[in-house]
This record gives structure tokens, sequence and C-alpha cells, in this order.
């Protein structure tokens, strides 16, 4: 008889170290927890790794891992478990905190405990993150580096536009003088930030064919693009039409309950707010450029539906266009004939 053993750990990450909690499964009969801290460096690496031989746990399929994602101080630790062949998966934080139930106190050891206990839970529906792709989190950070940079140049023209309402225009010129070199400068930083994504993408055949993809599609223009393969990881974990689509937050779900509530189909308020603006955008330009966009959005508006019900529903499909050209791997073709 073979003995079945699974090894499930829950790992809290902090910028100085991580906390790792193991708990082994033996025949579906689960052993003491055990729960080590690590520094989050080379050295305190090479101790975890010690410490999971120390426990016994292969690196192989038959351990699993769970971490929230924190951002950037989370990504050594992935480096890591890819290096390793380590199954890991980086799950949404929100979705891990709801999952508890109601807890009381915290604390970095709690917490790993927390996840080590929802790994084993939740093992049969978690998948395992893609490796860590050096280039892929290169274009992330440019983009990211893009977005703030952007942030700031709008926030630099309001002040100045806001400025236009002072009596002291001596006091307005000089701030607009003061001001014209840190524009010029962002500016100039954004153009130098794009050149490095195009070439980035360029380079990497992967990045770029999904690339051409998604923008062969009317309306979606280049950063979206970017944006979209940013989000999803370049697609590595393939998610459904409808899974971008929640994500972006255009998804309308059904709010009813007994007799009594009856409240109509709306989009959730969770969602990627970026994702969303950039879609709102194509989808606008859509209705501008495409005739098949056009010819739908006058016919629902000529049924009576509001406009921007129709224009999220014109989000929708211009997200499921987008994982459906992605899957088949063929670029998007507009054969749309109007009846007469």
């Amino acid at each position: 008889m073979v003995t079945s053993i699974k090894f499930y750990l829950g790992i809290d990450i902090s910028k100085s170290w991580f906390d790792a909690s193991v708990l082994k499964v033996v025949d579906h009969q689960k052993q003491p927890m055990s729960t080590e801290q690590f520094a989050n460096t080379k050295i305190g690496f090479g101790s975890f790794k010690k410490w999971l031989e120390g426990q016994g746990v292969p690196f192989d399929e038959n351990t699993l891992m769970v971490i929230e994602n924190t951002g950037i101080y989370h990504r050594p630790f992935w480096e890591f478990c890819t290096n390793h062949n380590l199954p890991l998966h980086i799950g949404n934080a929100a979705r891990i905190k709801w999952s508890l139930g109601i807890t009381r106190g915290k604390n970095d050891q709690v917490d790993s405990k927390r996840l080590c206990t929802y790994c084993y839970k939740q093992c049969d529906e978690l998948k395992a993150t893609a490796a860590l792709d050096p280039v892929f989190m290169q274009l992330k950070d440019l983009m990211t580096s893009r977005t703030r940079l952007i942030t700031q140049l709008q926030s630099t023209k309001s002040y100045i536009k806001e400025l236009l309402c002072t009596n002291d225009k001596a006091l307005l010129k000089t701030l607009e003088k003061a001001h014209k070199t840190a524009i010029d400068g962002i500016e100039k930083s954004i153009e130098q930030i794009e050149k490095l994504i195009k070439d980035l993408i360029a380079a990497d055949e992967k990045i770029n064919r999904n690339y051409e993809l998604i923008k062969s599609i009317p309306g979606i223009g280049s950063i979206t693009a970017i944006y979209i393969i940013c989000c999803t990881n370049n697609f590595a974990n393939k998610p459904s039409g409808k899974q971008l689509a929640s994500y972006a937050g255009v998804v309308p779900f059904e709010h009813s309950s007994g007799s009594s509530v009856r409240g109509r189909n709306k989009v959730h308020k969770m969602a990627n707010k970026e994702l969303k603006r950039l879609i709102h955008m194509c989808a606008v330009s859509s209705i501008i450029y495409s005739s098949e966009m056009k010819a739908y959005y006058e016919r629902k508006k000529a049924e009576g539906k509001p406009g921007l019900s129709v224009v999220n529903a014109i989000k929708n499909k211009l997200l499921l266009r987008v994982v459906a050209v992605v899957k088949k791997g063929e670029k998007y073709v507009e054969n749309y004939q109007k009846v007469a």
C-alpha cells in the first residue's frame, strides 16, 4: 500500500522577513504544524531551503505553497520557488481574508498559519502560479513607472491651470516658468520609458505575439494591450473571457433575494480600476471607428437601453474578444456586414 503524503505551506511575507508554516498530511491525517521565520534575503532563502529539507518537504507536485500578492516584496520568494520547481500559488489578499471567516487579532506567525490552513482547505481549487518571467516583470515595472509619471504630469498641469484664477499675473508667470522644467522633464522620461517598453516587447516573441493579437481588435490600442498583458501575466494561467471581464468590473451580476429584494443587475465595485478606465476608452473608440460596434450601440439605444449600459456591454465584448484571439492565436477579423 502506497502512503499518501502531502505538504501545505503558508508564507506571510514582509519587506525584511517572512514567516513560514508547514502542514504535513499523511493518508489524509493532519500532523502538527511547524512554523519558522526567515530573512527575506539570499541568506534567508538558503536557511529556508535547509528547513524545508529538514521537514521532509519534497520539491515537486506533492507540495503546495500559498502567499499573498504583496506587490514587490514577494518577488524574491517567487524567484526562489521558480528556481527550485516548488508549486506556488500567489493569492488575492481579499479573497484569502474573506475565506477565513471571523478572525481576531493578527501577527506574522498567526497569518502564516492561517495561510497554511487556507492552502490545505482550498488545495483542490488552487492553481500554481506560472514561473517568474524576468522580462515580463521588467515590462510590468516600466508600465507602473509610466502610470506614475503620467499621474504626476497631469497633477502638475492641473495645478498650473488652477493658478489662472489668480490676479497676480507676475506670480503666475514665475510659477509657470518654474514648473516648465519639471513638465518637460517628466514628458521626456515618459518618452524614454515608452521606447523601452516597445523595445522590450519587440525583443520577446511570446509577449509580442499576444500584443499584436490584442491590438488587432478594433478599438484596442497599444497601451491597453500592454496593460492587459501585465494584468494577466501574459495569459500564463489562461483566464477565461468572463474572468477577465469580471476582473475589469464590467460583468453585471444579479442582485435579488427571496421575494423582497429585486435589484437590477449591476457590476461589482471590486475591479481593476485602471483596466476598467482603459477599456472604457477603447469601447468609446470602437463605437466611433468600428461599424459593427456602432451599429450595435445604435440598435440597443433604439431598444431603450441606457447609453452607459450599452457601453458596458461593449467593454465586455472587447475583453471576450481579447481572450478569444489569444486562445486561438489568430488576429481578429472584422467580417460584419450591416443588413440593409
